[in-house]
């Protein structure tokens, strides 16, 4: 099998995670200048087998896409022209931050430790692809 990656897209950083070949669990893997995503991610694919990108989608409590969509669709656009045969899927990304922060808190890190804004945006890209591969495998039972 594949890894999937999973991203938490920011105007000035990106949170990356990525499974284990066997997509059993996610994990944080890095966080990516957003200028520089799209190319760290094609140098990632050559390197690694991944079958999947996932990208978060950020939408607003009516389940209506918010403001920050329109930094995403030129990502998209990008990743596809550059990976043409990867398979990318846009999911829900409402409430990742505040489950990361929370997930931090829980993990006991300190006050100063949860201020890093690119350990939060890796701990919501690892939550965000949790949860794909959680939805995954609900379809897939069902």
């Amino acid at each position: 099998m594949a890894r999937i990656m999973a991203i938490d897209l920011g105007r000035k950083r990106c949170g990356v995670a990525v499974t284990d070949p066997l997509q059993i669990i996610a994990n944080g893997l890095t966080t990516v200048e957003s200028g520089k995503l799209a190319d760290w991610v094609v140098d990632y694919v050559e390197k690694e087998e991944v079958e999947a990108i996932v990208i978060g989608e950020p939408k607003d409590m009516h389940n209506n896409p918010s403001d920050c969509s329109k930094y995403i669709e030129p990502l998209v656009n990008r990743l596809r022209k550059l990976l043409p045969d990867m398979k990318i899927v846009r999911y829900d990304e409402r409430f990742t931050s505040v489950m990361a922060h929370q997930t931090m808190i829980d993990a006991g890190l300190k006050k100063k430790q949860r201020q890093d804004k690119a350990l939060v945006d890796t701990v919501a890209a690892t939550i965000l692809l949790q949860s794909y591969m959680e939805s995954v495998k609900l379809k897939t039972e069902n």
